[in-house]
């Protein structure tokens, strides 16, 4: 506002209107404080003022009054210099208040009497009003607002005791407003760290309509939204005159989101005992976890019937202690002693619940006072609780001009010249500057903004072992929350902490889906395959490793090998000791009888080539199934094929010099070239040294090492998932390996055909070739085997044991139809084992 001419000219025209109010409490001093209390309520159906308030209203005035006196009587606190009041009643009404407060800028705005005349022809004599220098007030936050904006424009300075809007820090707009409370911003956020300590992430605002409810829920919800964590389900407004049936609609509205059970509550007590005798009516006794500000504080009030539904129900005060010498002055007042309280008479009617004759404000069949009752003792008694605080502002403006004073007028009694006219901007700095303990002991001060420092007790409405439902102090908040978690106490009983979420918390190995534009409330997924939880979200673990069993983090996939205990190692294993005892039994036989025809008739340096090759596709069993390392790789690189080749080379230099003696004889008789035994031998192993030089090129290219296999049997069930251990031998390595020596083989079956036709005095031919179509048999079946496992979860199992019996196979047929037939004409039918008459060239056996 803007102190302009126009303005000021309207003021004066108001206060003139205004009537001079017969209710209001006049104290005459050398200073006159102005003070603004809700003496009565909000009056109904037009009516400015409704009844009584005997503790916000009579409680508070008379703290002022008892404060003025102490002050009085103080010879250190403003000595010689005498304090008086002119106390209002704002109804609990802002309008009306505004309109009471026009009385203490009375003084401040020139009267122009130029044009008025009395009846006689004298100019007219104005009393002049009383110079109000600050005021103790108001109550409400909306009524403090519409006050200030009057004061700050006469630059008079104002402490109020109870308005507690964060509104009222904006320094700018209300320069002049200071309060020894602290703002709802305090308040907010120790309601909001009472709920964070709760572990509740989902609750519901309930304010009164106006500035002190309005403001205070802003402030939680600014709070929550700066923090994180707490989600706000509903913001609901009670308005100012609520229609019939209004607050049961608010339980409705707060029960469509149920599981918000915590109520953060910025009403007034008439609201809160509406509300609470609505969600009783509701039948919602116990289902509500209400959250209440300064306002509801322990006032007895709001829960009076309403004891059952109110019970488990948090509120906040800020910190304040009883003042004992108030209680005894109080305790003293009466109707003799209390004239200068025009609303004394009315108190003591309501308090005491009698009549003062005609002239009483309470008609019917009451009983008639009789003035000697006594205030806690013919009726209950418990001191508000702003009263300290009402004090305490008193208290505030005497220190400020007390400060005043001794810097005005230092040493000079009473007041100076100086202090005559009392600016309110130098006073205001001075209030700003004061730092004293309060009435209570606690320290009073004020920061740049007027407000007070945070200071706040936390209660619990409680009843114990079904006792009467009480207030109990269960923690405090001094810029940080010290709650007794022990200490509360729930409905139900059971000490654990009721539950205000949206959702419940996600089991373990569930992922947090979050609802859009509401953080506190998701659906749970389940992380599947070999993901795992990391709060809103399913990570892939590292490819070497799994979920664990909650899915909450990863750990090494377990590594198996073939052991020799697996049925599939046990079969080929047990194949292969067979085949070479079998082998070792032949060669001990042809070893015995070396000299014998039947040996020397078989070739006996190519037998025992062709017997080693067969004992190495037994042996090689063995190193298939040890446990991989790289010593075990490189053997198995230079022994898997080497068998085979050594085999297939013998029995493919065999079959050759078979097929070329045949041929040979049906052109002449001469023999062939390169058919002595030390030719065969010679072929054999040019024929083997070809293997060789392939696995030493395979040594260069790429030296053996091992490799755990995580693919192989990574399963659709992480649980089930193995890394392999194996030699990094891949199957096409594996196939080039043995490639030679199937070559070889299928080379020897090509020559088997041919010499197929041979005279049975060959006696090589035919089990040669009978041996090599069967082993031809043998690897056509092993192919398809081999490789259509290839992405079974069982692949290295099946692929060991299958290409391990199908080299003892192999070694078996050709032992046994090539060898063991000898073997036993050697051993049973010695007489067969003797030289035959020499025949032709043809039918030789060479």
């Amino acid at each position: 506002f803007n102190c302009s001419g126009g303005l000021l000219a309207w003021l004066a025209w108001l206060v003139e209107a205004a009537p001079e109010y017969a209710h209001s409490i006049r104290l005459d001093g050398d200073i006159i404080l102005g003070g603004l209390f809700p003496v009565h309520s909000r009056g109904d159906r037009g009516t400015p003022c409704g009844e009584l308030k005997k503790e916000k209203g009579i409680h508070r005035l008379e703290a002022m009054m008892f404060a003025i006196d102490l002050i009085n009587k103080d010879p250190e606190l403003l000595p010689n210099i005498t304090l008086g009041a002119r106390i209002l009643d704002t109804c609990s009404r802002d309008t009306y208040a505004l309109e009471q407060s026009l009385t203490f800028v009375q003084a401040l705005i020139e009267r122009d009497g130029s044009d008025v005349r009395c009846a006689n022809g004298d100019p007219p004599i104005f009393t002049k009003p009383d110079k109000i220098v600050g005021v103790i007030g108001a109550a409400s936050s909306s009524v403090s607002i519409m006050v200030a904006n009057i004061l700050r424009l006469f630059k008079i300075p104002q402490i109020s005791y109870a308005s507690t809007a964060p509104e009222l820090s904006d320094n700018s707009r209300y320069d002049f407003f200071s309060r020894v409370v602290p703002p709802d911003s305090y308040q907010a956020q120790a309601m909001m760290d009472i709920v964070t300590a709760m572990e509740w992430n989902y609750v519901s605002t309930l304010a009164s309509e106006g500035n002190y409810g309005e403001s205070g829920v802003e402030a939680f919800v600014q709070i929550s939204r700066e923090t994180g964590g707490v989600c706000i389900a509903q913001s609901l407004k009670i308005p100012r005159e609520p229609r019939v049936g209004e607050f049961d609609k608010i339980i409705r509205r707060l029960m469509e989101t149920s599981n918000a059970r915590a109520i953060i509550m910025f009403a007034n007590e008439d609201d809160i005992r509406r509300v609470l005798d609505a969600a009783k009516r509701s039948n919602q006794t116990g289902h509500f976890l209400w959250v209440g500000s300064d306002s509801w504080g322990s006032k007895s009030s709001p829960v009076t019937g309403q004891e059952m539904v109110a019970e488990g129900a948090i509120t906040i005060l800020p910190k304040r202690v009883s003042v004992d010498a108030f209680d005894r002055y109080f305790r003293s007042r009466s109707l003799s002693n209390n004239r200068r309280n025009v609303w004394f008479a009315e108190f003591w009617e309501e308090n005491f619940d009698c009549r003062l004759g005609m002239h009483g404000k309470r008609t019917g069949a009451l009983k008639k006072c009789t003035g000697l009752e006594k205030v806690g003792r013919d009726s209950s008694y418990e001191q508000e609780g702003k009263v300290q605080f009402v004090m305490d502002a008193v208290y505030a403006m005497a220190h400020a001009l007390h400060r005043m004073h001794r810097e005005l007028c230092y040493g000079y009694p009473g007041l100076c010249p100086r202090m005559a006219n009392i600016d309110g901007k130098e006073l205001l700095s001075h209030i700003r500057a004061v730092k004293f303990n309060g009435s209570a002991g606690t320290p009073v001060m004020f920061n740049e903004n007027g407000d007070a420092p945070g200071r706040y007790d936390i209660f619990q409405y409680q009843s114990i072992n079904n006792s009467k439902p009480e207030y109990r102090l269960i923690g405090s908040w001094t810029n940080k929350l010290h709650l007794k978690m022990d200490a509360m106490h729930w409905k139900t009983g059971d000490q654990s902490m009721p539950a205000s979420v949206c959702s419940l918390p996600c089991r373990t190995g569930q992922r947090k889906k979050v609802v859009k534009g509401v953080p506190c409330c998701w659906h749970c997924e389940s992380c599947e395959g070999y993901h795992y939880q990391v709060e809103f979200t399913c990570e892939l673990c590292p490819y070497e490793m799994r979920p664990d069993t909650n899915r909450t983090g990863c750990i090494p996939i377990p590594i198996i090998k073939l052991e020799w205990h697996s049925p599939w190692a046990v079969v080929p294993v047990f194949i292969s000791m067979l085949g070479i005892i079998a082998t070792s039994f032949v060669i001990v036989t042809f070893v015995r009888y070396n000299d014998t025809p039947i040996v020397r008739a078989s070739g006996r340096e190519m037998s025992y080539v062709l017997l080693t090759g067969i004992f190495l596709c037994y042996a090689i069993t063995f190193l298939m199934i040890a446990t991989p390392d790289v010593g075990v790789c490189s053997l198995r690189r230079i022994f898997l094929g080497l068998g085979m080749c050594f085999s297939y080379a013998a029995l493919l230099t065999k079959t050759n010099r078979i097929h070329r003696i045949f041929e040979q004889g049906k052109k002449s008789v001469t023999a062939p070239r390169f058919i002595s035994p030390a030719s065969q031998l010679v072929i054999t192993f040019s024929l083997i040294s070809v293997q060789l030089l392939g696995v030493f090129l395979w040594f260069a290219v790429d030296p053996p090492h091992i490799v755990v296999d995580y693919g192989e049997q990574r399963t659709q069930d992480p649980m089930s998932a193995r890394g392999v251990l194996k030699c990094d031998i891949s199957d096409l390595s594996l196939i080039c390996s043995l490639g030679y020596s199937i070559l070889l083989m299928v080379t020897c079956t090509v020559y088997a055909i041919k010499t197929r036709g041979v005279p049975e005095t060959f006696n090589e031919a035919k089990p040669i070739g009978f041996t090599m179509y069967t082993t031809c048999i043998i690897w056509l079946a092993f192919i398809p085997i081999f490789f259509g496992t290839s992405q079974s979860a069982e692949r290295m199992y099946i692929q060991t044991t299958t290409l391990t019996i199908s080299l003892s196979l192999s070694a078996s047929v050709s032992l046994g139809m090539l060898y063991m037939p000898k073997v036993y004409i050697i051993l049973f039918h010695p007489e067969q084992n003797v030289p035959k008459r020499k025949r032709s060239f043809k039918v030789s056996c060479f």
